[in-house]
This record gives structure tokens, C-alpha cells and sequence, in this order.
């Protein structure tokens, strides 16, 4: 598949998304679709958005907010997803975010930021900012491809001083919410270059746990389980790696064995329709994936494409 086309495609697809839900409460607006797993729903101790795209571009960007007040974004999305986040972050977390965490150097999980960094969106301030990517020569090198796409996010970053790497196992406290990286990168791996370098979070909070892993391919995914094992991999809610496609195995997500799954997934991924064509037509393996999660008995999903997503724990 040319990575260039999985950035450009998309077109519209009725409302999907399942719902078999026992201890939660499900509200739907034309603008958000809200799910309560919190004991106390007046006062969740995590309120987590999962935001939609605002261009054809498959993206992924989470917003979090504790009940205590901090606030927390997980990669962002695109360019075109800048203006969208940032009137997000000013209208549910006063324009401040406590702490920006990347997974990997791909512009559809990057580039939001860079443009809020440059200064191309109302000002947010941003207290913290954690990525930990290979160096650009390395990134060059594998993925040629994607060479300028790199060299943008790379010198987007260059408007944000004190940025750091995560270290494999800190921990980052949030009032009730804690968060903590898992791996980092592995040279060795060449083969899907880029995503393999995503660098995954779990986040605990409320008795729950969620498994951010951005587009974690298979050999990064096998790295991962070695690293951390099922004890710290299993989970209740797992954001699917590469947007839901040719990301990990099967055999990752038998590990982690989640009951809710966040797809950041657009509808023409979701369905594997290039626009103009029918369904299960394009090169994508979305719906093995969705196969294997239903082979798995997960049978609560939160996509993307169904618009603004919020859940709270």
C-alpha cells in the first residue's frame, strides 16, 4: 500500500458503531457521543476524548482531563486537525495542557502540534512536551518515503524548548491518573520503520487501564511483549494500533486482552472503501482486524468516524 494514498483517501459512511454496553451510560449528540464508566458520573476522575478527523487524512489525537484539573494530549492529529483540538483544549481545559505526549514521527499524529507550536492557532500553552524519536538521518534512511514529511514535524519541534524522552517505565502522576511509557525504540527494526518506533503508554486510572500504542507494527509489538508482558499489557480498553490496520498481530491483542477498543478510524478505513468503490475493496486489513477482535469477544468500539468521541472513568 503507498503511504501517501492512506493519507488522501476518505469519504463519508453512515453511523456504525456498536454499543453492547452493560455498566456504562450512552449519550449521543450531532457533535459528541458520550460514555460514562465512572462510579461518580458528576465528577469522572478521567474524562479522555478520542477527536475525529477534519480533513480526508486518517489521524489519531487524544484530549484527557483529571478530575483534579490536569490536562493531557496523546499525539494531536494533522494540520488540518490543529483548529478543531485547539478550540477542544480552550473550551474543556482553560487553553493549557500540563503535558504532550508523542508516539512517533508521522505527520498525522504530529503536525496538529507543530502548527500550535509555530503559532499558527490561537495560543495554548503547553507546560511539558515527551517524544522520543529516532534520530532524522536514521528516520531518512528507512523511510526515504517519507522524508519530508519527517523534516516538517522535526522542524516544528524546534518552537518547543525543554522537550524530553519518556524513560521506559516512568511513571507521570495526574491527580487519580497515572501514566506510564512502556518501551522505546529499537534500531534494529527497519521493516515499518516508523511505526515501530511508536513509543506506547498505559494509563491507569479508577481500577481501569488503557493501552495507548499508537502505530505499533508487528515486530515492535512482538519487542513489546517481551519488554513488559501480559501483567503489565493487560488491559480494559486498547487503542488499536495504525489506526486499526497492519498494525500489531492477533497474538498482541490476545495478550492484552481488552473488553473496549478506540479505533482512530475513518470511515473509509473502517470499511476498507477507497472512495467510488464498494465495500472490502481497498488494500487495507481493517476488517481482519475487526474479525479478530470480534474472535476475541470484544464487543464494545468507539470509532472515530462516528465523530467526537468521549468516554469517562
Amino acid at each position: 500500500m503507498n503511504r501517501r494514498s492512506f493519507f488522501t483517501l476518505g469519504l463519508f459512511a453512515p453511523f456504525a458503531m456498536k454499543a453492547g454496553l452493560t455498566s456504562a451510560a450512552l449519550i449521543m449528540s450531532d457533535d459528541e457521543i458520550s460514555v460514562s464508566f465512572a462510579a461518580d458520573k458528576a465528577a469522572p476522575d478521567l474524562t479522555l476524548w478520542q477527536t475525529p478527523r477534519q480533513s480526508f487524512s486518517q489521524m489519531m489525537g487524544y484530549l484527557l482531563k483529571t478530575k483534579t484539573g490536569e490536562t493531557i494530549v496523546i499525539d494531536g492529529g494533522t494540520s488540518a486537525d490543529a483548529k478543531y483540538l485547539v478550540d477542544l483544549i480552550k473550551k474543556h481545559c482553560d487553553g493549557k495542557i500540563d503535558a504532550w505526549f508523542l508516539t512517533h514521527a508521522h505527520s498525522d499524529h504530529c503536525n496538529a502540534l507543530c502548527e500550535i507550536l509555530e503559532g499558527k492557532t490561537d495560543p495554548v500553552e503547553v507546560k511539558s512536551l515527551y517524544y522520543n524519536f529516532p534520530e532524522q538521518e536514521w528516520l531518512d534512511k528507512n523511510e526515504a518515503g517519507c522524508a519530508n514529511e519527517t523534516a516538517r514535524i522535526f522542524e516544528g519541534l524546534k518552537h518547543y524548548e525543554g522537550a524530553r524522552a519518556a524513560k521506559i517505565n516512568e511513571v507521570f502522576d495526574f491527580g487519580p491518573v497515572t501514566i506510564k511509557a512502556l518501551n522505546d525504540f529499537d534500531p534494529a527494526i527497519t521493516r515499518n520503520a516508523i511505526n515501530n518506533s511508536s513509543i506506547c503508554f498505559r494509563i491507569d486510572v479508577a481500577g481501569k487501564s488503557i493501552l495507548i500504542l499508537g502505530d505499533l507494527g508487528v515486530e515492535g509489538g512482538e519487542r513489546l511483549i517481551k519488554m513488559q508482558g501480559k501483567e503489565v499489557l493487560d488491559c480494559d480498553v486498547v487503542q488499536m494500533a495504525h489506526h486499526g490496520q497492519n498494525g500489531v498481530a492477533k497474538s498482541f491483542y490476545e495478550v492484552a486482552s481488552p473488553t473496549i477498543c478506540l479505533w482512530p478510524t475513518p470511515d473509509w478505513l473502517w470499511d476498507n472503501q477507497p472512495p467510488g468503490k464498494g465495500p472490502d475493496s481497498g488494500p487495507w486489513k481493517t476488517l481482519q482486524t475487526r474479525a479478530w477482535m470480534n474472535e476475541l469477544g470484544v464487543t464494545e468500539h468507539y470509532v472515530s468516524k462516528d465523530g467526537l468521541i468521549k468516554l469517562e472513568f
